[in-house]
């Protein structure tokens, strides 16, 4: 159909960057009560951005180009035309539809210059609306709503505005949080389409609810409801285009409402706008499972028969590509119809924790110190892995940096004992709270002192929580007795050390037992207790079963 509003649209250059940037990074999601700052204070706040969200802020002359274009379409609260019906055949919506010159720049806009972002969208919302207007109806609330996140997001679950609104709805954090939405460093559930419907369906409700005006609801949506209730109230008007044609409402809250009416009233009639070639997408369909704290969606599509990919897609709300460690369970979104096998496979999961290494070319500057704070390993390991016997660096040379990974596999059906693939010798520890040195010797089965040794220690009090130590263990010995044991040939080669630092060494190590004080110890040793605190930086006379004590020999 060719429009007869295209000299209304003449030198808007819009791309598809700058619809999507002035609906969700400039707008803003408000609780009803506290309210919230909006996305208009925060557009300048120092943020960091992503590079896409980056890219998009270089399409902001062609967003200026379409606020120009229209504001020179006449008053906000002219009359509207009195019938929309040779826009449409179906005359049929639940939203409050007019139609003036601010929809009619948006319906040509989206005809002409955004044709092809407009499809684009058109082809996305079919995968959640079946599931967003079913909620939308269980709330009570007007289906046609289901076309705001189109204006929001493009239906996309990952949109992040520069203000971080997030979220087919793009909800602000505070926003999110009063509306039942968890937002943390695992999980953040405005990415979640059904979520985060929800919460959207009781925020709409409860703006519709204070407001009993869609038009107002659907503004409050975006500029904050603190905004229009003030607006109303200080022009003593009623309803949301007179209250638009007074300078309250910023022009991104304004141009709001008028881009959704023209919105719906393509996507509820495609065809008649000249929309007849779209590929529409299918709607996500999905089974779900309960899992465990930290399961992996690599470990999920395995026991699921799926991909990594499509685990991720279905669950977009993690974060760290895990199910959340704060949480005894979880439940995860899997490929529709692969329950039974996934619920079956889960038993048969094992996880092989292994070391592989990454390369690092030694630049100009570097320091053994600051490669081993930049990946987060000590000295020691680095210079041990590397074969290298001093600190000193050669620009150029490539270092070998070991890192933990871990992979997993399904046992053979009734199989009940974990098969242990890997043979790699290195194993690195995180030390955890209350950890220590021979806590950490017991569940390896090698002497405490190696583990000095090994990592460079000072001595077996050295260590902190978060910190990361280096084992040479022997898998394949581990495999066939079960506990961990140091790898041979590593062992000969520094107990061979070890043994030439002890000849030399006066001081031995006492483990302390029940009972003991640290007078009884020093009359054990001949020591004073003073002497016994200097060997060990102990600051008062208090000391634990089962912590180590430097002593001279007798």
């Amino acid at each position: 159909m060719t429009s007869i509003y295209t000299t209304l649209a003449k030198g808007i250059a819009l791309s598809f960057f700058a619809i999507f940037l002035s609906s969700c990074a400039n707008d803003s999601n408000f609780s009803k009560a506290p309210d919230f700052p909006s996305r208009h204070a925060l557009e300048n706040a120092d943020t960091e951005l992503s590079d896409e969200e980056l890219n998009n802020t270089e399409s902001k002359v062609c967003l200026d180009e379409e606020l120009v274009a229209l504001s020179q379409t006449g008053t906000w609260n002219e009359k509207p035309l009195p019938d929309i019906t040779d826009l449409t055949d179906s005359g049929v919506y639940d939203f409050p539809v007019v139609l003036n010159n601010k929809v009619k720049m948006y319906l040509d806009l989206f005809q002409t210059k955004q044709r092809n972002h407009f499809s684009h969208w058109l082809a996305r919302s079919t995968i959640y609306r079946s599931m967003m207007e079913k909620e939308l109806e269980d709330g009570g609330l007007p289906k046609d709503l289901v076309y705001l996140a189109m204006i929001e997001s493009g239906y996309d679950p990952l949109a992040c505005s520069s203000a971080k609104a997030v979220g087919l709805w793009q909800f602000m954090q505070a926003t999110g949080k009063q509306y039942d939405l968890q937002v943390d460093k695992y999980v953040d559930e405005r990415r979640d389409p059904l979520k985060s419907t929800r919460a959207a369906v009781t925020y709409l409700a409860d703006l519709y609810k204070e407001f009993a005006d869609w038009h107002l609801a659907v503004a409050a949506y975006n500029g904050g409801p603190g905004t229009i209730r003030n607006g109303l109230k200080k022009h003593n008007v009623d309803n949301f285009w007179d209250l638009a044609a007074k300078e309250h409402l910023h022009l991104e809250t304004k141009r709001y409402v008028p881009k959704l009416i023209a919105a719906l009233l393509i996507a509820k009639n495609p065809e008649k706008f000249g929309f007849t070639d779209v590929t529409y997408s299918r709607p996500v369909r999905y089974d779900t499972l309960t899992v465990g704290p930290g399961m992996s969606i690599d470990a999920i599509a395995l026991i699921s028969d799926s991909t990594t990919k499509e685990i991720q897609q279905l669950n977009q709300e993690l974060r760290l590509g895990k199910t959340p460690l704060n949480q005894e369970h979880y439940t995860v979104k899997i490929p529709y119809e692969t329950a039974a096998v996934a619920s079956k496979n889960l038993s048969r999961l094992h996880s092989i924790v292994s070391t592989d290494y990454k390369t690092h070319t030694v630049k100009k500057g570097d320091t053994l110190t600051n490669i081993s704070r930049s990946y987060d390993v000590n000295k020691t390991t680095l210079l041990k892995v590397n074969d290298l016997h001093s600190n000193k660096l050669v620009s150029g040379r490539n270092l070998r940096i070991p890192y933990s990974t871990v992979r997993y596999q399904l046992l053979p059906e009734g199989s009940s004992k974990a098969q242990k693939a890997s043979r790699e010798n290195l194993v690195l520890h995180r030390i955890k709270p209350g950890d220590t040195l021979s806590k950490i010797a017991k569940l390896y089965n090698i002497p405490p002192e190696m583990l000095v040794h090994w990592n460079g220690l000072k001595d077996v009090h050295s260590i902190r929580a978060g910190q990361q130590i280096a084992l040479y263990i022997d898998r394949s010995n581990s495999m066939k007795s079960g506990k961990f044991a140091p790898s041979v040939a590593s062992l000969k080669a520094d107990k061979k050390k070890l043994s030439n630092t002890k000849a030399d060494n006066p001081y031995e190590w006492y483990n302390v037992q029940n009972g003991d004080s640290l007078w009884a110890i020093s009359r054990k040793f001949s020591a004073s207790t003073a002497d016994i605190k200097k060997w060990n930086n102990l600051k008062s006379n208090r000391i634990q079963p089962g912590s180590q004590l430097k002593l001279k020999k007798v």
